[in-house]
């Protein structure tokens, strides 16, 4: 995994490619990050797109783990709460194709994330994952509280309701 670089994305062509075949693959995997299968490639580069202009505005922060010239993994920071809530941020669209799967890229990317949300000035974290086949195990060893489970949340890519489990972290300093 010495390989792997994470980097801040930004909206050259070849990274929204990357991001589009990352996320279309992840949902016909049955990962749950808010699209159904069958996901059509203009449909999650148009999303990708807009993320990336979000990025841009300073809304959020996007993270990519790099194998060579390969995406093989993202993250996003969620910056843009509101007034009362300029202490946190939220992790939203961690994926990993599922060929690096348990390498630690995950890890990775989330410690990335944290450190960049230290960096913003925020001091909570939180994120929601799917109670079938989410990633709580992950947010577990990280050091996430869960602060309970929301059922028949959403959709899963596939047909089927899932719920959702929500947690969250204190980061940095709290003043």
């Amino acid at each position: 995994m010495n390989s792997i670089e994470i980097a801040t994305l930004t909206p050259a062509a070849e990274t929204q490619d990357g991001l589009a075949e990352l996320l279309v693959a992840t949902v016909a995997a049955g990962g749950s990050v808010s699209f159904m299968h069958p996901l059509a490639p203009q449909a999650a580069r148009g999303f990708w797109e807009k993320s990336l202009a979000a990025a841009a505005r300073g809304e959020r922060a996007m993270l990519g783990a790099w194998d060579g010239k390969n995406l093989v993994g993202t993250v996003t920071l969620l910056l843009d709460c509101p007034p009362n809530q300029p202490h946190r941020a939220e992790i939203a669209k961690l994926m990993t194709r599922t060929d690096y799967r348990g390498r630690g890229v995950g890890t990775r990317l989330m410690r990335a994330a944290e450190s960049l949300a230290v960096e913003k000035g925020r001091t909570l974290l939180i994120l929601d994952t799917a109670t079938e086949e989410g990633a709580s195990g992950l947010y577990e060893r990280l050091g996430f509280t869960l602060a309970g489970e929301i059922p028949d949340y959403a959709l899963k890519p596939h047909g089927g309701l899932t719920g959702t489990l929500i947690y969250w972290k204190r980061i940095g300093q709290i003043s």
